[in-house]
Parts: C-alpha cells; structure tokens; sequence
C-alpha cells in the first residue's frame, strides 16, 4: 500500500512541479512578468532544494524526482520572469 501511495504523490508532485508552466506561458503571451512574485518562487526553489536534499538523504526517489522537478521549472520560471522585468 505505501509503494502506491509513493507513487501516486511522487506522480501528483510532478504535475504540480510542471504547473508553473502555466505561468510562463501567461508571461510569454503579455510579454510581461509585473503580477509574478520572485520573492514567492524564492521561497519555493529553496523548500525544493530541502525536500531535494532530504529525498536524497534517504534515498527516496518519491520525494527526489517531483522536487528535482520543480526546482528546475522553478529556476526556468525565474529566468523567464527576469527576461521580461528588463525588457519592460
């Protein structure tokens, strides 16, 4: 039962890593990211590092891979973000 659950969160985790694609697409389409917070995203790319770490540390690819995830989308998010606060 536990190996199912893992993988059904690990499963939602990456979709809710993926969701901030969402908001990229919306910065792309308005060529602007003013209503983003990076102060939020911050926050966020550091509890994936944690939560990163912490999978690792166990060896818990339930908790690795969904936050590997999210990290990465989490930085192209910043990075986007950044594009766009200085072509304004």
């Amino acid at each position: 039962m536990s190996d199912t659950l893992a993988v059904v969160a690990a499963s939602w985790g990456v979709l809710m890593a993926i969701s901030p694609l969402l908001q990229i697409r919306r910065m792309i389409q308005r060529r602007s990211s003013s209503d983003l917070s990076l102060s939020y995203i911050g926050v966020l790319l550091i509890g994936f590092t944690l939560w990163m770490a912490y999978g690792v540390a166990l060896g818990n690819w339930a908790l690795i891979i969904p936050n590997t995830v999210a990290f990465a989308v989490g930085v192209a998010t910043v990075f986007i973000a950044l594009r766009y606060r200085t072509s304004q």
